[in-house]
């Protein structure tokens, strides 16, 4: 099968990996490195021998989508991943349950000097099948040019891929007969797809919080090869806020209180132009600003050196490509690449992530509705906290009139930042080294992930995400990861399971 008409961009091209600062190291195809330097050679054997086998573990995984918006397969996606972890060799596993959907923890104690932390997530986004180039739930492997071997599922690269080659390389480093460098602590959750809404309460259960404390760091594997080889290391990543505003005409007092015939606007109000009108409200009259009452107060702004790591980053990204993939022919307000990638790194956003009232049927229904909906989503920046940020959307709201228009806030978390001298980070950034890898420090991550949970008290460890490989598409049609590569400046999986391993032992030795 030949996905050559697979189109878009990779998840790092897209959420801003191209502020990235360049290291500098040579790049080299990752296979040839580990062949020379023969340390881990028992383990590539062994990574080599279960190649057929790993990839059997993504597909299988992908097979069964557990989707919290949808309520769908969460309980089975809990026990399906406990039974993936204790097959790595994790011990003491549990599905932990919460006010939402279960989680699972799991610890892998070697008595080894030092303990590093996972997260994972289980849970994925929605598909429509009718989308896709091949059932999003096969797993079914095709060519995609200028990368080799993809496999395409919903799942694959964000994040079953991932973290099912994370397990990879436990697999091989048991079937080396070698043991671990470092204890495990891993904790997988099911609700990271809408906000993660209870992710504080598997963190902070007892035994769960006790394991996290001892460790010196919590990483989540992520495949953050970009095409030319280099390999991002975030800092840091924004927070989100996922909620709903409603407007009606039972809550407002006014508009129908169902649909009703379109020839009454004359003399009816109309909640679907009360939600728009409220909307307005939270943004610039172009909608790329946010204009909610005290919204940048706390807002901390980039630094000259920050700013430096964006400018340094840009010089190996092809802006025009960049916008090809995207399909976008401009950036907001027409600013140059530099000052886009600043404001991606730099600005708290509010988006629209769907807006519904009435009929959107095919042709014409003529009424007038008496309900309206908009989900969006807030990006929120270091010293912006959850918290804040809902208090002053809803105090926004109120202070316009809008005291009807319902929030119903589903999910969310703070952002979070990462020292770069901690111990993670540099663990990061010397695996990447000795892989002949470029690692691209960037300010942080445009997209989101619950590391705060992590990074804040009680459990206050250092977070970051890594890996090596590529995928894409991740939240739309045709989402994929790279098995084979054809490219030798990315990693394929077996590459990418000994880069996992690779990293383990390089975290257990750095000083």
């Amino acid at each position: 099968m030949d996905f050559r008409d697979i189109d878009g961009p990779t998840r790092r091209e897209m959420i801003g990996g191209a502020a990235a600062l360049g290291a500098g190291a040579a790049l080299v195809q990752p296979a040839a490195l580990f062949a020379e330097a023969g340390s881990l050679a028992d383990i590539r054997k062994a990574a080599e021998a279960g190649k057929e086998a790993s990839i059997k573990r993504i597909r299988d995984w992908i097979a069964l989508p557990s989707i919290a918006a949808e309520d769908r397969n969460m309980p089975e996606g809990a026990a399906y991943f406990a039974q993936l972890a204790r097959d790595a060799g994790f011990s003491n596993v549990e599905v932990v349950p919460t006010d939402g959907h279960p989680g699972v923890f799991g610890t892998l104690d070697v008595g080894a000097p030092r303990t590093l932390g996972l997260y994972f997530m289980y849970d994925v986004k929605q598909y429509d099948p009718a989308e896709w180039s091949s059932p999003p739930l096969e797993g079914r492997l095709g060519e995609r040019e200028g990368l080799g071997t993809v496999m395409l599922g919903r799942g694959s690269a964000n994040h079953k891929g991932p973290e099912a080659t994370f397990l990879a390389a436990l697999h091989a480093i048991r079937a080396a007969g070698r043991k671990l460098p470092v204890n495990l602590v891993l904790i997988c959750e099911g609700e990271e797809e809408i906000g993660s809404p209870h992710i504080h309460q598997l963190v902070t259960k007892p035994n769960v919080l006790a394991a996290f404390r001892k460790c010196d760091g919590v990483f989540m594997p992520t495949c953050l090869q970009d095409l030319e080889g280099g390999a991002t290391i975030e800092l840091g990543a924004k927070g989100i806020i996922e909620l709903e505003l409603v407007a009606s005409g039972e809550k407002w007092g006014r508009g129908p209180k169902k649909d009703i015939h379109s020839s009454l606007k004359a003399i009816v109000d109309s909640p679907a132009w009360r939600l728009v009108q409220a909307l307005q409200t939270l943004v610039t009259p172009d909608g790329n600003k946010p204009a909610i009452d005290g919204w940048f107060e706390n807002v901390r702004l980039l630094t000259e050196n920050e700013k430096k790591m964006i400018r340094e980053g840009i010089k190996h990204t092809n802006e025009a490509r960049m916008k090809e993939n995207l399909g976008v022919p401009h950036w907001v307000d027409d600013l140059s690449l530099e000052d886009a990638m600043v404001r991606l790194m730099q600005d708290p956003t509010v988006n629209i992530e769907g807006l519904v009232a009435g009929y959107t049927g095919p042709g014409g229904k003529t009424i007038l509705p008496g309900r309206a909906v908009a989900k969006l989503d807030f990006r929120l920046v270091p010293n912006q906290t959850r918290a804040e940020a809902v208090k002053k959307l809803r105090a926004h709201l109120d202070k316009r009139g809008f005291k009807d228009v319902e929030m119903n806030v589903s999910g969310g978390y703070d952002p979070t930042e990462t020292d770069p001298n901690s111990r993670l980070i540099r663990a990061e950034i010397a695996t990447y080294k000795k892989l002949g890898v470029r690692p691209n420090i960037s300010v942080r991550l445009a997209g989101s992930w619950p590391g705060g949970s992590f990074t804040q008290p009680p459990v206050s460890q250092p977070v970051g995400r890594f890996g090596l490989g590529t995928g894409g598409n991740a939240h739309a049609p045709d989402e994929y990861l790279l098995i084979d590569s054809t490219n030798p400046k990315v990693a394929g999986i077996v590459d990418a399971t000994m880069g996992y391993a690779e990293f383990l032992y390089t975290f257990a030795s750095i000083k």
